[in-house]
């Protein structure tokens, strides 16, 4: 049993619309809040019961959009309503971090927060929650921000790369970050693989309020200034009002942009989590389970003749008979189809960017 630590917090990313997961994960309805392996919870809910052994509901922050609200209530009834941070504009990740750790900063000046996205796979759960308490056990006795790098399995195109440095003396497993690279070509990626000093960037972080607010003041000014105007507003309710102005005037860049590839206090700890972004649909491919043709299938009744290595998602009641694809993406939710090979599938937020502008929000 993991002892809690009374002033540790989560923050958990959930504001994303996931447009690569088109359409199943739509701007009403985004993935974070869908079932998609037919377990009966949402990849929100499971990113929630895979930290509630580390802290519990009252000391996690979910940050989200203002049209969320409802889906998070109803998929999250045990989170109290004054944790929810609900930004009335998209600004990418650095704005949501900073405004957290503003937030926490204020209830507990003593504190130290995990910050992960809402919408990943880890299947070695109690892996997470050690890598997780050593983690926290590190940053909360280090000046350091903190990574987790994930084991790389293949040369993969669709994820960050983070480079290990010289390893921490007094820190088993985690090691300064030499340099980040960001989505390589096939051939880059085949070249980082082998190198065996390259891993996975996982976009799960961990640090000290205080350490990642002077890393804003330091690193990212612009940011630090449009959040610091409402120090004494924190926790109280002039909180809102001031971030419905303050919000959107922040610039719309990433932590990693931010912060993470500038600050020299950068750290790794490396781990092997069975963890997946599921950021795409060939991500769902390789970690869903496959029928004897090699198919995977979500939620739909099928009849296939010499299909393989695809994806059928199909919503509602319909019959799907198809024949001669190999490597597809067939996908039907409500208003909209998907029909794309699967080593296309970087395409699909631009198709979805077309579909916007010439058929409306409805179809996005």
């Amino acid at each position: 049993m993991i002892e809690m630590n009374a002033h540790r917090y989560c923050v958990i990313m959930c504001g994303g619309v996931g447009s690569r997961f088109w359409p199943f994960s739509r701007s009403e309805m985004p993935k974070q809040f869908l079932d998609f392996f037919g377990t009966g919870r949402t990849l929100l809910q499971m990113t929630v019961d895979r930290v509630l052994p580390l802290v519990p509901h009252e000391r996690i922050i979910l940050v989200s959009n203002e049209a969320y609200l409802p889906l998070l209530q109803e998929q999250l009834p045990d989170i109290p309503r004054e944790n929810i941070l609900l930004e009335p504009a998209r600004r990418n990740t650095a704005p949501c971090v900073c405004w957290a750790a503003h937030h926490i900063y204020a209830l507990d000046r003593h504190a130290s927060i995990m910050t992960l996205p809402s919408d990943h796979l880890i299947l070695k759960e109690e892996a997470f929650r050690q890598a997780m308490t050593h983690g926290m056990d590190f940053v909360e006795t280090h000046d350091a921000l903190l990574t987790l790098g994930i084991t790389p399995t293949a040369p993969e195109t669709g994820y960050g790369y983070i480079q290990r440095g010289q390893p921490c003396q007094d820190a088993e497993g985690i090691t300064e970050v030499k340099c980040f690279t960001e989505k390589p070509s096939l051939e880059m990626a085949e070249v980082l693989l082998a190198s065996g000093d390259f891993f996975w960037n996982s976009g799960i972080f961990l640090w000290k309020a205080d350490t990642i607010l002077r890393a804003f003041a330091d690193l990212a000014p612009d940011i630090a200034e449009v959040f610091d105007a409402g120090d004494d507003l924190y926790a109280t309710d002039a909180e809102n009002d001031f971030i419905a102005g303050a919000f959107p005037t922040a610039p719309s860049i990433s932590v990693d942009y931010a912060i993470m590839e500038k600050a020299s206090n950068v750290f790794v700890k490396t781990v092997d989590l069975g963890w997946s972004d599921l950021g795409t649909w060939k991500a769902l491919y390789e970690t869903s389970p496959r029928n004897e043709q090699g198919n995977v299938t979500q939620n739909c009744r099928l009849i296939t003749k010499d299909c393989s290595g695809s994806v059928f998602a199909i919503k509602g009641d319909k019959v799907i008979v198809a024949a001669g694809l190999e490597n597809y993406i067939v996908a039907e939710n409500g208003n909209a189809l998907l029909i794309v090979p699967m080593d296309r599938e970087q395409e699909i937020r631009h198709l979805v960017n077309e579909v916007k502008a010439r058929f409306g929000e409805d179809y996005s």
